[in-house]
């Protein structure tokens, strides 16, 4: 999968769609991670908003949102030509199981993502993020072709942050991950690039040794 350059609420509430259209201006492909949660007329039309923006290749919804709410997604932007793909967010990384009691979800975090990830595929959604964690098991739920984007990545002797549920880049793509999302690695690494290339260099060792 090609490299892109995502765009979340941080950025989006800052500078709104011009961010989008000065990135997708130099030749970026974008990954708009706004996480879409309300009712199914309101999300419908975020994502139809969402797809005419340039370049936009992939964007989020929460699953937890049900099954009326994706699939109002799926039809704001269906019988396009070229439509970006819908991803659900299943259970965030910054959850652990004593946060799910707290909000009511019954179960942990690996088979609350399972469920939700069934919900999304059922809903007609391309894929979801989830945890490392729970790659596998959505993967045999969900089959070989739907998309996997796993964040919480954190190269081995950085910080954890806010993030509970954490892989390494190489145990993420070897779990079996179609994409990472990886931001503060990065952009709060002291030399951005140096970071960058190095997780680069992680992910090509674990394809290639498998």
């Amino acid at each position: 999968m090609a490299n892109l350059f995502k765009v979340g609420s941080t950025l989006f509430t800052a500078e709104g769609p011009q961010a989008v259209k000065k990135l997708a201006g130099l030749g970026a492909s974008i990954f708009l991670d706004l996480k879409f949660h309300d009712i199914p007329n309101t999300v419908a039309g975020a994502v139809a908003a969402a797809a005419e923006l340039p370049r936009v290749e992939m964007l989020t919804l929460h699953a937890s949102g049900d099954l009326a709410m994706m699939q109002a997604a799926c039809e704001a932007i269906a019988g396009r030509k070229r439509r970006p793909a819908l991803l659900g967010v299943t259970i965030l990384t910054s959850l652990d199981d004593g946060a799910l009691r707290r909000i009511g979800f019954l179960g942990g975090p690996a088979s609350r993502a399972v469920s939700l990830a069934r919900l999304a595929k059922q809903a007609g959604l391309d894929g979801v993020v989830a945890s490392a964690h729970e790659v596998g098991s959505i993967r045999r739920a969900c089959g070989p072709k739907f998309l996997i984007l796993v964040p919480g990545v954190r190269p081995a002797g950085t910080s954890l942050d806010d993030q509970s549920r954490v892989s390494t880049p190489a145990a993420a793509i070897r779990a079996g991950a179609d994409c990472l999302i990886v931001g503060r690695p990065i952009t709060a690494a002291p030399d951005p690039r140096a970071a960058a290339l190095s997780i680069q260099r992680e992910i090509r060792t674990a394809i290639r040794t498998g």
